[in-house]
Protein backbone atom coordinates (compact mmCIF):
# COMPACT_ATOMS: atom_id res chain seq x y z
CA UNK A 1 0.00 0.00 0.00
CA UNK A 2 1.37 3.38 -0.82
CA UNK A 3 1.42 6.69 1.21
CA UNK A 4 -1.99 7.72 -1.00
CA UNK A 5 -4.00 4.48 0.03
CA UNK A 6 -2.56 4.96 3.73
CA UNK A 7 -3.87 8.07 4.07
CA UNK A 8 -7.32 7.17 2.53
CA UNK A 9 -7.04 4.38 5.47
CA UNK A 10 -5.59 6.65 8.20
CA UNK A 11 -8.11 9.96 8.22
CA UNK A 12 -11.12 8.43 8.57
CA UNK A 13 -10.13 5.43 11.03
CA UNK A 14 -8.88 8.60 13.06
CA UNK A 15 -12.41 10.32 12.49
CA UNK A 16 -14.88 7.63 13.20
CA UNK A 17 -12.72 7.12 16.52
CA UNK A 18 -13.13 10.38 17.51
CA UNK A 19 -16.51 10.25 16.80
CA UNK A 20 -17.99 9.29 20.39
CA UNK A 21 -15.55 11.76 21.80
CA UNK A 22 -17.02 14.59 20.39
CA UNK A 23 -20.42 13.80 20.40
CA UNK A 24 -20.02 13.22 24.33
CA UNK A 25 -18.79 16.55 24.52
CA UNK A 26 -21.58 18.15 22.33
CA UNK A 27 -23.96 16.04 24.12
CA UNK A 28 -23.83 18.30 27.28
CA UNK A 29 -24.87 21.46 25.31
CA UNK A 30 -27.66 20.74 22.48
CA UNK A 31 -30.54 17.68 22.76
CA UNK A 32 -29.15 14.55 21.42
CA UNK A 33 -32.03 14.78 19.00
CA UNK A 34 -31.21 18.00 17.53
CA UNK A 35 -27.74 17.42 17.65
CA UNK A 36 -28.22 13.43 15.12
CA UNK A 37 -30.92 16.29 13.12
CA UNK A 38 -28.39 18.71 12.58
CA UNK A 39 -25.00 15.97 12.21
CA UNK A 40 -26.84 14.59 9.40
CA UNK A 41 -28.29 17.19 7.45
CA UNK A 42 -25.04 18.85 7.17
CA UNK A 43 -22.90 15.67 6.74
CA UNK A 44 -25.27 14.58 3.97
CA UNK A 45 -25.01 18.42 1.92
CA UNK A 46 -21.15 17.81 2.07
CA UNK A 47 -21.51 14.77 0.37
CA UNK A 48 -24.28 16.15 -2.48
CA UNK A 49 -21.76 17.78 -4.98
CA UNK A 50 -19.74 14.20 -5.28
CA UNK A 51 -23.37 12.76 -5.21
CA UNK A 52 -24.44 15.41 -8.61
CA UNK A 53 -21.57 14.54 -10.41
CA UNK A 54 -21.89 10.62 -9.81
CA UNK A 55 -24.95 11.07 -10.76
CA UNK A 56 -24.93 13.08 -13.98
CA UNK A 57 -21.66 11.12 -15.21
CA UNK A 58 -23.02 7.84 -14.96
CA UNK A 59 -26.86 8.98 -15.98
CA UNK A 60 -28.82 7.33 -13.24
CA UNK A 61 -32.66 7.75 -13.37
CA UNK A 62 -33.84 7.15 -10.03
CA UNK A 63 -37.49 5.69 -9.67
CA UNK A 64 -40.05 6.29 -7.55
CA UNK A 65 -39.42 3.16 -6.07
CA UNK A 66 -36.01 3.58 -5.72
CA UNK A 67 -36.51 6.57 -3.69
CA UNK A 68 -38.42 4.76 -1.71
CA UNK A 69 -35.71 2.56 -1.42
CA UNK A 70 -33.48 5.16 -0.11
CA UNK A 71 -36.05 7.11 1.91
CA UNK A 72 -36.36 3.85 3.60
CA UNK A 73 -32.99 3.39 4.52
CA UNK A 74 -32.39 7.04 5.64
CA UNK A 75 -35.14 5.90 8.48
CA UNK A 76 -33.02 3.21 9.24
CA UNK A 77 -29.86 4.72 9.65
CA UNK A 78 -30.50 8.28 11.26
CA UNK A 79 -34.12 8.34 12.89
CA UNK A 80 -33.46 4.55 14.73
CA UNK A 81 -29.94 3.42 14.65
CA UNK A 82 -28.43 6.89 15.31
CA UNK A 83 -30.92 8.33 17.21
CA UNK A 84 -30.47 4.96 19.87
CA UNK A 85 -26.86 5.60 19.67
CA UNK A 86 -26.51 9.41 20.72
CA UNK A 87 -28.80 9.03 23.40
CA UNK A 88 -26.50 5.81 24.66
CA UNK A 89 -23.90 7.82 24.40
CA UNK A 90 -24.97 10.14 27.07
CA UNK A 91 -25.85 7.23 29.27
CA UNK A 92 -22.79 5.67 29.23
CA UNK A 93 -19.19 5.50 28.83
CA UNK A 94 -18.31 6.61 25.20
CA UNK A 95 -15.59 4.05 24.62
CA UNK A 96 -18.10 1.43 25.34
CA UNK A 97 -19.95 2.57 22.68
CA UNK A 98 -17.61 3.32 20.23
CA UNK A 99 -16.71 -1.13 20.64
CA UNK A 100 -20.00 -1.20 20.53
CA UNK A 101 -20.70 0.01 17.15
CA UNK A 102 -17.55 -1.60 16.08
CA UNK A 103 -18.91 -4.46 16.04
CA UNK A 104 -21.83 -4.17 13.70
CA UNK A 105 -19.96 -5.89 10.49
CA UNK A 106 -20.82 -9.15 12.44
CA UNK A 107 -24.16 -8.01 13.18
CA UNK A 108 -24.59 -7.61 9.43
CA UNK A 109 -23.28 -11.25 9.07
CA UNK A 110 -26.20 -12.55 10.57
CA UNK A 111 -28.75 -9.90 8.80
CA UNK A 112 -26.98 -11.07 5.46
CA UNK A 113 -27.22 -15.01 6.44
CA UNK A 114 -31.07 -14.85 7.60
CA UNK A 115 -32.71 -12.76 5.00
CA UNK A 116 -30.40 -12.77 2.14
CA UNK A 117 -29.60 -16.47 2.34
CA UNK A 118 -25.62 -15.33 2.29
CA UNK A 119 -23.11 -17.88 2.79
CA UNK A 120 -21.58 -18.28 6.73
CA UNK A 121 -18.55 -19.80 6.69
CA UNK A 122 -16.84 -21.20 9.65
CA UNK A 123 -14.16 -18.83 10.34
CA UNK A 124 -17.23 -16.14 10.44
CA UNK A 125 -19.22 -18.15 12.84
CA UNK A 126 -16.06 -18.14 15.11
CA UNK A 127 -15.32 -14.40 14.75
CA UNK A 128 -19.38 -13.93 15.40
CA UNK A 129 -18.95 -15.73 18.85
CA UNK A 130 -15.60 -14.17 19.22
CA UNK A 131 -17.59 -10.99 19.23
CA UNK A 132 -20.34 -11.64 21.49
CA UNK A 133 -17.88 -12.87 24.31
CA UNK A 134 -15.41 -9.84 24.45
CA UNK A 135 -18.86 -7.65 24.15
CA UNK A 136 -20.15 -9.71 27.28
CA UNK A 137 -16.36 -9.25 28.66
CA UNK A 138 -17.01 -5.45 28.50
CA UNK A 139 -20.77 -5.65 29.75
CA UNK A 140 -19.89 -7.58 32.68
CA UNK A 141 -23.29 -8.40 32.87
CA UNK A 142 -22.66 -9.78 37.04
CA UNK A 143 -21.52 -5.93 37.66
CA UNK A 144 -23.34 -3.52 35.25
CA UNK A 145 -23.89 0.07 35.28
CA UNK A 146 -25.56 2.11 33.04
CA UNK A 147 -27.66 -0.76 31.77
CA UNK A 148 -30.33 1.54 29.49
CA UNK A 149 -27.18 2.69 27.91
CA UNK A 150 -25.46 -0.10 26.89
CA UNK A 151 -28.68 -2.08 25.49
CA UNK A 152 -29.59 1.46 23.93
CA UNK A 153 -25.97 1.01 21.95
CA UNK A 154 -26.13 -2.53 21.50
CA UNK A 155 -29.57 -2.12 19.78
CA UNK A 156 -28.09 0.82 17.98
CA UNK A 157 -25.18 -1.26 16.56
CA UNK A 158 -27.55 -4.53 15.41
CA UNK A 159 -29.67 -1.81 13.96
CA UNK A 160 -26.56 -0.27 11.75
CA UNK A 161 -25.59 -3.53 10.59
CA UNK A 162 -29.23 -3.59 9.01
CA UNK A 163 -28.63 -0.40 7.63
CA UNK A 164 -25.36 -2.25 6.23
CA UNK A 165 -27.07 -4.39 4.28
CA UNK A 166 -29.66 -2.36 2.92
CA UNK A 167 -27.25 0.12 2.12
CA UNK A 168 -25.56 -2.17 -0.12
CA UNK A 169 -28.58 -4.56 -2.05
CA UNK A 170 -30.94 -0.85 -2.35
CA UNK A 171 -27.87 0.75 -3.83
CA UNK A 172 -27.00 -1.91 -6.28
CA UNK A 173 -30.97 -1.82 -7.44
CA UNK A 174 -31.41 2.01 -7.67
CA UNK A 175 -27.69 2.10 -9.54
CA UNK A 176 -25.83 3.98 -6.99
CA UNK A 177 -22.39 3.60 -5.51
CA UNK A 178 -21.67 3.40 -1.58
CA UNK A 179 -21.04 7.23 -1.40
CA UNK A 180 -23.72 8.64 -3.42
CA UNK A 181 -26.49 5.84 -1.39
CA UNK A 182 -24.63 7.20 2.18
CA UNK A 183 -25.31 11.26 1.34
CA UNK A 184 -29.12 10.48 -0.16
CA UNK A 185 -29.86 8.29 2.81
CA UNK A 186 -28.55 11.24 4.85
CA UNK A 187 -30.56 13.87 4.33
CA UNK A 188 -33.79 11.62 3.45
CA UNK A 189 -33.27 10.44 6.81
CA UNK A 190 -32.00 13.62 8.31
CA UNK A 191 -35.83 15.20 6.91
CA UNK A 192 -37.94 12.25 8.62
CA UNK A 193 -36.42 13.50 11.83
CA UNK A 194 -36.94 16.79 11.58
CA UNK A 195 -40.40 16.01 10.54
CA UNK A 196 -40.68 14.30 13.91
CA UNK A 197 -39.05 16.92 15.72
CA UNK A 198 -41.85 19.40 14.39
CA UNK A 199 -44.71 17.16 15.40
CA UNK A 200 -43.26 17.32 18.94
CA UNK A 201 -44.07 20.84 19.03
CA UNK A 202 -47.78 19.93 18.85
CA UNK A 203 -49.13 20.92 22.12
CA UNK A 204 -50.83 17.51 22.42
CA UNK A 205 -48.27 15.57 21.42
CA UNK A 206 -45.46 17.56 23.91
CA UNK A 207 -48.06 17.44 26.83
CA UNK A 208 -48.30 13.44 26.38
CA UNK A 209 -44.47 13.04 26.86
CA UNK A 210 -43.87 12.35 30.30
CA UNK A 211 -41.04 14.44 32.13
CA UNK A 212 -38.73 11.92 32.41
CA UNK A 213 -38.55 12.00 28.71
CA UNK A 214 -38.39 15.64 28.54
CA UNK A 215 -35.89 15.68 25.53
CA UNK A 216 -38.28 14.86 23.16
CA UNK A 217 -40.80 17.19 23.50
CA UNK A 218 -40.58 20.55 21.84
CA UNK A 219 -37.52 19.28 20.50
CA UNK A 220 -34.97 22.84 19.52
CA UNK A 221 -33.65 22.28 15.54
CA UNK A 222 -30.71 24.88 15.80
CA UNK A 223 -30.62 25.98 19.32
CA UNK A 224 -27.36 26.78 20.65
CA UNK A 225 -25.22 27.13 17.59
CA UNK A 226 -23.25 30.03 18.14
CA UNK A 227 -19.39 31.13 17.26
CA UNK A 228 -18.46 29.22 20.13
CA UNK A 229 -20.07 26.20 19.29
CA UNK A 230 -19.93 26.09 15.86
CA UNK A 231 -16.22 24.52 15.31
CA UNK A 232 -17.34 21.58 16.85
CA UNK A 233 -21.21 21.04 15.25
CA UNK A 234 -18.34 21.53 11.84
CA UNK A 235 -16.41 18.72 13.11
CA UNK A 236 -19.04 16.57 13.89
CA UNK A 237 -20.98 17.25 10.88
CA UNK A 238 -18.29 18.13 7.89
CA UNK A 239 -15.50 15.55 9.34
CA UNK A 240 -16.50 12.81 11.40
CA UNK A 241 -20.12 12.47 9.49
CA UNK A 242 -19.38 13.55 6.02
CA UNK A 243 -15.68 12.96 5.40
CA UNK A 244 -15.21 10.08 7.33
CA UNK A 245 -18.00 8.06 5.77
CA UNK A 246 -17.02 9.47 2.15
CA UNK A 247 -13.08 8.24 2.45
CA UNK A 248 -14.20 5.34 4.01
CA UNK A 249 -16.50 4.51 0.69
CA UNK A 250 -13.86 6.36 -1.82
CA UNK A 251 -11.05 3.68 0.36
CA UNK A 252 -13.04 1.13 -0.93
CA UNK A 253 -12.51 1.75 -4.49
CA UNK A 254 -8.73 2.88 -4.14
CA UNK A 255 -7.78 0.05 -1.76
CA UNK A 256 -9.83 -1.92 -1.49
CA UNK A 257 -12.76 -3.41 0.54
CA UNK A 258 -10.50 -5.96 2.52
CA UNK A 259 -7.84 -3.07 3.74
CA UNK A 260 -10.87 -0.54 4.18
CA UNK A 261 -12.17 -3.15 6.73
CA UNK A 262 -9.17 -2.12 9.00
CA UNK A 263 -10.96 1.45 10.28
CA UNK A 264 -13.43 -1.16 11.85
CA UNK A 265 -10.52 -3.30 12.68
CA UNK A 266 -8.21 -0.49 14.65
CA UNK A 267 -11.18 1.71 16.31
CA UNK A 268 -12.57 -0.80 18.97
CA UNK A 269 -8.50 -0.14 20.36
CA UNK A 270 -8.19 3.39 19.60
CA UNK A 271 -11.53 4.94 20.40
CA UNK A 272 -10.65 3.95 24.21
CA UNK A 273 -7.46 5.56 24.14
CA UNK A 274 -8.95 8.95 22.74
CA UNK A 275 -11.82 8.67 25.51
CA UNK A 276 -8.66 8.20 28.27
CA UNK A 277 -6.61 10.54 27.23
CA UNK A 278 -9.73 13.26 25.62
CA UNK A 279 -12.69 12.74 28.74
CA UNK A 280 -10.18 11.15 31.34
CA UNK A 281 -12.26 7.68 31.17
CA UNK A 282 -10.54 5.13 32.58
CA UNK A 283 -10.11 1.45 31.16
CA UNK A 284 -11.29 -1.16 33.56
CA UNK A 285 -9.14 -4.87 32.64
CA UNK A 286 -12.02 -6.48 31.56
CA UNK A 287 -12.79 -3.67 29.11
CA UNK A 288 -9.17 -4.26 27.85
CA UNK A 289 -9.64 -7.90 28.02
CA UNK A 290 -12.68 -7.45 25.91
CA UNK A 291 -11.24 -5.24 23.29
CA UNK A 292 -8.62 -8.02 22.66
CA UNK A 293 -11.39 -10.67 22.34
CA UNK A 294 -13.47 -8.29 20.27
CA UNK A 295 -10.22 -7.98 17.89
CA UNK A 296 -9.33 -11.14 17.34
CA UNK A 297 -13.17 -11.55 16.26
CA UNK A 298 -12.44 -8.93 13.63
CA UNK A 299 -9.06 -10.15 12.30
CA UNK A 300 -10.33 -13.89 11.96
CA UNK A 301 -13.52 -11.61 9.59
CA UNK A 302 -10.58 -9.78 7.49
CA UNK A 303 -8.22 -12.43 7.38
CA UNK A 304 -9.98 -15.67 8.01
CA UNK A 305 -10.17 -17.98 5.09
CA UNK A 306 -6.10 -17.13 4.78
CA UNK A 307 -5.69 -17.67 8.20
CA UNK A 308 -8.60 -21.34 8.10
CA UNK A 309 -5.92 -22.25 4.80
CA UNK A 310 -2.91 -21.64 6.58
CA UNK A 311 -3.67 -23.82 9.57
CA UNK A 312 -5.23 -26.80 7.00
CA UNK A 313 -1.80 -26.60 5.76
CA UNK A 314 -0.07 -26.82 8.72
CA UNK A 315 -2.08 -29.96 10.12
CA UNK A 316 -1.92 -31.67 6.46
CA UNK A 317 2.22 -31.48 7.12
CA UNK A 318 2.06 -32.76 10.32
CA UNK A 319 -1.04 -35.37 10.02
CA UNK A 320 -0.79 -36.44 5.96
CA UNK A 321 -2.74 -39.87 6.84
CA UNK A 322 -5.41 -37.83 8.95
CA UNK A 323 -6.21 -35.33 6.06
CA UNK A 324 -5.51 -38.31 3.12
CA UNK A 325 -9.05 -38.03 1.75
CA UNK A 326 -9.10 -34.07 1.20
CA UNK A 327 -6.13 -34.34 -0.70
CA UNK A 328 -7.04 -37.24 -2.90
CA UNK A 329 -9.78 -34.87 -3.42
CA UNK A 330 -8.12 -31.78 -4.32
CA UNK A 331 -6.01 -34.22 -6.89
CA UNK A 332 -9.75 -35.12 -8.37
CA UNK A 333 -10.22 -32.13 -8.60
CA UNK A 334 -7.15 -30.82 -10.31
CA UNK A 335 -7.50 -33.43 -13.07
CA UNK A 336 -10.87 -32.60 -13.65
CA UNK A 337 -9.97 -28.68 -14.42
CA UNK A 338 -6.98 -29.76 -16.05
CA UNK A 339 -8.97 -32.12 -18.37
CA UNK A 340 -11.63 -29.31 -18.71
CA UNK A 341 -9.18 -26.83 -20.07
CA UNK A 342 -7.44 -29.68 -22.15
CA UNK A 343 -11.05 -30.62 -23.82
CA UNK A 344 -11.01 -26.56 -24.53
CA UNK A 345 -7.80 -25.81 -26.07
CA UNK A 346 -8.71 -29.35 -28.21
CA UNK A 347 -11.98 -27.77 -29.49
CA UNK A 348 -10.26 -24.47 -29.91
CA UNK A 349 -7.38 -25.82 -31.98
CA UNK A 350 -10.30 -27.58 -34.36
CA UNK A 351 -12.57 -24.52 -34.64
CA UNK A 352 -9.37 -22.52 -35.71
CA UNK A 353 -8.19 -25.56 -38.35
CA UNK A 354 -11.66 -25.55 -39.86
CA UNK A 355 -11.58 -21.95 -40.28
CA UNK A 356 -8.27 -22.07 -42.00
CA UNK A 357 -9.29 -24.91 -44.36
CA UNK A 358 -12.66 -23.08 -45.49
CA UNK A 359 -10.51 -20.03 -46.03
CA UNK A 360 -8.27 -21.94 -48.37
CA UNK A 361 -11.25 -23.51 -50.67
CA UNK A 362 -12.81 -20.65 -51.20
CA UNK A 363 -10.22 -18.34 -52.19
CA UNK A 364 -9.36 -18.03 -55.81
CA UNK A 365 -7.07 -19.90 -57.42
CA UNK A 366 -3.41 -18.00 -59.27
CA UNK A 367 -4.76 -19.59 -62.76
Amino acid sequence: MNLKGFLYILIPTFLFSSMEIALKIAGGQFNPIELNFVRFLIGGLALLPFTILYLKKNHVQISKSGWGRIALTGFVIVVLSMTLYQLSIGMTKASVIAIMLSANPIFGLIIGFVFLKEKLSRTNVLALVLTLVGLLIIINPFHLSGAMGIMLGLLSSIIFGIYGVMSRVNGNKIGLNGLSMTCLAFLFGASELGILMGISHIPAVAKAIPSSYSEFANIPFFKGITVQTLPLILYISVLVTGVAFGLYFVSMEKVGILQASLIFLVKPALAPVLALVVLGEAMTANTIFGIVVILLGSLITLMGEKIAYSVMAIFRRNNPEAHQEVDELEIVKDKIENSELAKHRRATEEAVRESLESKRHEAPSED
